[in-house]
């Protein structure tokens, strides 16, 4: 594989601009994996400093389940409603929908476990693989989780973006 097929696929993968790929790339001498990884690296730099930013656009959506026996509502902000308005945007908060239908987390991230919930859990990493949406493995794709997900539409669309709140309706829960 050349660079300009190494950038390329870099691209693809990152959705980031042809100059920073290019620039991985020669930071890593060439190596596709390690200038992969430099630029999640950078990825989650990039999220960090974004942290901070205030969200109030966004997009509510819902997910119903074929037959009608489970629902799911999911709020998603961001800083600008150009964001929201885009195919990136919403195709994270609708597969994010049908991924809390699939996989029922109760919260989203470990921060929200009460305390004294945490306290009589003897295996808490696991337990926030389970139960919290961001240490979920996305059920779109397996590999990565629901928080690496959202750091890479994060870095495409250069916002801060948050999730905010989630409801999931089941039949089989009212029984």
């Amino acid at each position: 594989m050349n660079n300009l097929d190494k950038i390329k696929k870099l691209r693809e993968l990152t959705s980031l601009g042809v100059l920073e790929c290019k620039k991985a790339l020669q930071e890593s001498k060439g190596d596709f994996d390690t200038a992969l990884g430099l630029l999640k690296k950078r990825g989650i730099e990039i999220t960090e400093k974004k942290k901070g930013r205030k969200t109030a656009q966004g997009l509510i959506d819902s997910y119903i389940h074929f037959g009608g026996n489970l629902g799911v509502l999911v709020e998603v902000n961001c800083e600008t409603d150009f964001v929201a308005k885009t195919d990136v945007f919403k195709s994270f908060v609708r597969d994010l929908a049908i991924h809390i239908a699939a996989c029922s987390p109760e919260y989203i991230s470990k921060d929200d476990i009460p305390e004294e919930k945490l306290r009589n859990i003897s295996d808490i990493k696991e337990y926030t693989k389970e139960h919290c949406l961001m240490e979920q493995l996305f059920v779109k794709d397996n590999s990565k989780t629901v928080g690496d997900c959202l750091r890479e539409v994060i870095s495409k669309t250069g916002e801060n973006i948050v999730i905010k709140r989630f409801a999931r309706f089941s039949l089989e829960d009212a029984l």
